[in-house]
């Protein structure tokens, strides 16, 4: 069965400390995220699967950002998750080769006015797993897309996080009916 390896939103507004909107960064660097999400990449390259970096932002002229969305209707006041700053930028820490894919989506889904779909169609896969930020919103929200996609998906518990252990507790309990979650060391092992 043909796999892809997405990665989501492992962007510097998001992830590191001085984002604009990073609301857990120490989660994130305590729980090693982006290291479990470079040590699944690199197997995944290993094993020839298809690796996409998926990365939210917008244009600098925010006419592709929703105005009544609660999530993203002040990204243009704020000036945040822009494409072209520093801030709507892939994080330097998450290892990215010249031949993996990369998508930009101006939604929380991965899926949502993107070609995430056809490029993998357009490469046979099969098997989606998942890695990336937000647990409870992109990652979330695109394994459930996956699902209804008909894409067998695998979430990894040690390469996604959110804001509380409370939040994440939430999104395993009800993904664990469409998806398979392991660990970094079950997949690679």
């Amino acid at each position: 069965m043909k796999t892809a390896i997405i990665t989501l939103d492992i962007i510097n507004d998001i992830c590191h400390p001085k984002g604009k909107v990073a609301r857990y960064p120490e989660r994130i660097s305590s729980k090693k995220i982006i290291e479990n999400i470079n040590k699944i990449t690199a197997w995944g390259r290993k094993k020839r699967h298809l690796i996409i970096h998926v990365r939210l932002g917008f244009n600098s002229h925010y006419l592709d950002c929703s105005s009544k969305s609660p999530v993203f209707s002040n990204a243009k006041n704020k000036q945040v998750l822009a494409l072209n700053e520093w801030g709507g930028q892939f994080c330097d820490s998450l290892q990215i080769e010249p031949n993996d894919a990369k998508v930009i989506k101006h939604r929380v889904s991965a899926f949502y006015g993107t070609d995430l779909d056809l490029i993998l169609r357009a490469n046979g896969i099969e098997r989606l797993i998942l890695t990336g930020v937000a647990t409870n919103n992109a990652v979330e929200l695109t394994a459930r897309e996956a699902h209804d996609r008909d894409y067998e998906v695998k979430l990894i518990e040690d390469a996604t996080e959110c804001a509380s252990d409370e939040e994440k507790k939430v999104s395993v309990h009800f993904l664990s009916r469409l998806a398979k979650w392991l660990t970094t060391k079950d997949l690679i092992q």
